[in-house]
């Protein structure tokens, strides 16, 4: 199959919808299938086959992150020229829309996958960070609304949405979405996990061979909520002196949770590492104890699924798509957002060595079934079907919602 990918963020960016797109296109292009992806420029973006770059602007709320402009004279005919037989987006803004409006144009499928709850980031929109509470909350509430507008209407006008577990499908449903749906993970390639050196940590960060890890991979962000996080391990490092906590990520909260972590008289404890290369991160999994997660906004939570393949142990909130990534009690714990809980089933793993092997094990067999090579073939069988559907005329979009309502 040939198909067309339009993202709002790929690479060099690096996000969980980066990761998704990244493992696919590779999974895909290995089975024999062309990919083509439209995305962002970024600073110092080298030129890559089958990737077509749009002129881009800095985010205002966010510089890491660039906002195509989605125009572009040689797209109609490199389109035209590609003969794709579906179209994938993975937002419903910018180029997710221009996607939408290529996949109408040239009568193909057109897929997209829910990777994200939009009304959970609206603080990344410029009113809603206004120094005024007043302001920022309404901009926030009226965000927040918008957001789940947008999202229904654009899953609407698409032929199959993509949810990545079921709480996010069903949460969609819930919200009024009409459109065939179905439930594809985003897989890893479980067995790059077992390769860690675990060592790592020791050699290049203030770890001792005895120290108790706690590790978090993600993105600084507000969204990831890692306050309750620092929070939580202040009352870990009261009751067990020899444990540290690894922060592996970067993003616009970065320097403020460091002056957190001083302020809780943590001090060399806490270990912020910044943005660490894929082998790096593998690194830290293989030399830590116990992954820890405090999100309340994943649609699924990848590096959960990491940590598991690495053979560890997690302990996350209970909140959408993480919901379906920890079995609790059985390779890990779900907490409610409550820190005295959360640092409590911690606490349980580190003092009991039995328990936190045989869980770990759990978690690296569990792991298993959100292989790369599985989730791929779940994602070719929706593709296949939803073309022969079209094919065969089962699936329509109706003309009128086309015109009226489609992407401009």
């Amino acid at each position: 199959m040939r198909i067309g990918v339009f993202t709002d963020s790929y690479l060099p960016y690096t996000s969980g919808v980066v990761r998704s797109i990244q493992t696919f296109n590779e999974e895909l292009t290995r089975l024999g299938h062309e990919v083509y992806i439209f995305a962002p420029s970024y600073k110092n973006c080298s030129s890559e086959s089958r990737v077509f770059r749009f002129a881009s602007i800095p985010s205002p709320t966010n510089p890491d992150f660039t906002l195509a402009l989605p125009f572009s004279l040689k797209l109609r005919p490199t389109i035209k020229q590609l003969n794709l037989d579906l179209i994938h987006v993975h937002s419903p803004f910018l180029l997710g829309r221009l996607g939408a409006r290529y996949a109408r144009k040239i009568d193909v499928p057109l897929v997209f996958t829910y990777h994200t709850l939009y009304e959970q980031y609206v603080h990344y929109v410029p009113f809603a960070q206004s120094g005024s509470k007043d302001i920022a909350q309404i901009a926030q509430s009226v965000s927040k609304d918008l957001a789940q507008k947008v999202s229904r209407d654009f899953c609407n006008l698409c032929d199959l949405v993509i949810a990545p577990t079921g709480i996010v499908a069903n949460y969609l449903l819930e919200i009024g979405v009409k459109t065939d749906l179905k439930v594809v993970p985003t897989g890893i390639k479980t067995a790059e996990y077992k390769k860690g050196e675990r060592e790592w940590l020791q050699k290049h960060y203030s770890v001792s061979a005895g120290d108790k890890v706690l590790l978090f991979v993600g993105r600084l962000g507000q969204e990831k909520n890692i306050p309750f996080l620092l929070e939580s391990f202040k009352i870990i490092k009261n009751n067990v002196k020899n444990s540290v906590l690894v922060i592996v990520g970067g993003g616009p909260e970065e320097e403020e949770l460091k002056n957190m972590a001083v302020d809780l008289d943590l001090g060399d404890s806490v270990i912020f590492t910044g943005t660490l290369t894929p082998q790096d991160v593998i690194n830290c999994y293989a030399g830590s104890s116990l992954f820890v997660f405090s999100s309340v906004t994943e649609t699924q939570g990848i590096v959960i699924a990491e940590a598991k393949a690495a053979g560890l142990p997690v302990v996350a909130v209970r909140a959408y798509g993480v919901s379906e990534m920890v079995e609790d009690g059985v390779d890990g714990y779900l907490t409610d957002l409550a820190a005295e809980q959360f640092a409590d089933k911690i606490i349980t793993l580190l003092n009991n060595e039995q328990l936190r092997l045989e869980m770990g094990k759990k978690a690296e067999k569990n792991a298993e079934r959100l292989d790369s090579a599985n989730c791929t073939s779940m994602l070719l069988k929706c593709y296949r079907s939803l073309k022969d559907d079209c094919e065969a005329g089962h699936v329509k979009i109706d003309e009128s919602k086309r015109s009226s309502q489609g992407p401009k």
